[in-house]
């Protein structure tokens, strides 16, 4: 009965505060002011200014960006002079975007100018009031992916039907580099790979940050590769394999990227062309678009940059007493005669000076001065991860290696593999 009337008396003050603070009429030409929802970029509120976006074009400098936006020549040169202590302002590139912040007023007047040199860091040179410029980067967030596939074509074309990253091929290709031929992939081949990438603003992608783990099955044959810093001042990870052996190798496979051998080192070559007389060819043709770069397959003195004859525009490096390699027929060297490039660097591009029939480079090699087939050498090995770190190397890949075996294969139907070699150099 008690219960009852505390419920009763409960409804009856409910009632009575409903009605007392019943709206009034709301007139008909009320509008509500509702707030506009905060644009935050590059620290402002975006919402404060008149937004002016572009881009840099040929011809544009600092001074010349604000003139034609109503900044004085006299306002533009102390703002220069007050800058140049922060940032070279002379360092704008064409195509990289600019952003002005404008009074939002009849005259628009621009009071900060932002400048992004990468999609990440941005230049705030502000100047409303008095001079302020100061570098910031744009939050970054590192999100860990997987990607696998079965290959029925290439490598690369797997991979960009997944719209994989175009670095995540590229860094594939430079991790097994030294450990698989890409040019003799098989229909059937299988790759798995752990990487991390970076974003901002949650969902735009500015790049990979590493490749941590891969798994490349090649006729059969296993590689795994984890990425291990042996010292804590290197930039970039060495990769080894799960026995702590490295995967790189005194030469590289090849002098280009994604290509294929398009004619072997071959001492019984006839050619119909010459009436079938013998001509041995003592390099190994790769064929590859013109402008495709070439790389220096170990590090080296060069000896030779110049034009001769057949040979037309090449580069010949000598590594030790032991190994000499030579790259023909490039559209340009990109390398002089003594200096001393790293395994990797770009030495000149594809081209079809001196004899030949198509796009290629000739990749020739010497030991001990004689001309031999680098794919039937047993060439040396770099050195494995050091004793001592080998138990914290195991440690750190378990893990990773149990990631990387739990990674199902993704199988996308492509057109039949052609293993059918187009020989486009017949005159080396």
């Amino acid at each position: 009965m008690k219960q009852r009337k505390l419920l009763i008396a409960l409804l009856i003050s409910i009632s009575f505060f409903s009605c007392k603070n019943e709206p009034k009429d709301i007139p008909e030409d009320f509008q509500a002011v509702v707030e506009p929802e905060e644009i935050i970029e590059f620290g402002f509120n975006l919402n404060d200014y008149f937004v002016k976006r572009d881009t840099i074009k040929s011809g544009d400098t600092f001074g010349a960006i604000l003139q034609r936006n109503n900044i004085d020549y006299t306002q533009v040169h102390n703002i220069a002079e007050s800058a140049k202590d922060s940032y070279d302002i002379r360092k704008l590139q064409i195509g990289k975007p600019y952003t002005l912040l404008c009074s939002k007023d009849s005259l628009q007047k621009p009071e900060c100018f932002i400048y992004q040199p990468n999609s990440i860091d941005y230049v705030v040179i502000k100047f409303a009031d008095s001079i302020m410029t100061y570098k910031e980067s744009k939050p970054v967030t590192i999100v860990t992916k997987e990607a696998s596939g079965v290959i029925h074509n290439s490598l690369s074309q797997t991979m960009e039907a997944q719209e994989l990253p175009y670095q995540l091929i590229n860094d594939m290709s430079d991790i097994y580099a030294w450990t698989i031929n890409f040019f003799k992939v098989q229909p059937g081949d299988k790759f798995k790979i752990v990487y991390k990438e970076r974003y901002i603003e949650d969902n735009i992608s500015v790049g990979l940050e590493s490749i941590e783990a891969a798994y490349f099955q090649h006729k059969g044959e296993d590689f795994y590769a984890f990425g291990f810093k042996t010292d804590s001042l290197q930039k970039s990870p060495t990769y080894f394999d799960e026995k702590s052996k490295s995967l790189k190798r005194a030469f590289l496979k090849a002098p280009v990227q994604f290509s294929r051998i398009s004619s072997r080192y071959n001492l019984n070559r006839r050619i119909a062309y010459y009436g079938y007389a013998l001509r041995p060819h003592k390099g190994t043709d790769f064929a590859a678009p013109v402008g495709t770069p070439i790389l220096a397959t170990a590090n080296g003195t060069v000896l030779e940059s110049t034009q001769r004859g057949g040979n037309g525009k090449y580069v010949k490096i000598k590594h030790n007493d032991t190994y000499s390699t030579q790259y023909l027929h490039m559209k340009a060297q990109n390398v002089k005669k003594g200096q001393y490039v790293k395994q990797g660097d770009v030495i000149g591009w594809v081209g079809m000076t001196g004899n030949t029939g198509g796009p290629h480079v000739c990749y020739r090699f010497w030991k001990n001065g004689e001309q031999v087939d680098p794919f039937k050498e047993k060439l040396p090995t770099a050195e494995s991860i050091p004793d001592a770190l080998k138990e914290k190397y195991q440690t750190y890949i378990q893990p990773l290696k149990l990631k990387l075996d739990n990674i199902q294969f993704k199988e996308k139907k492509k057109k039949p593999f052609s293993s059918e070699e187009n020989l486009i150099s017949q005159v080396d």
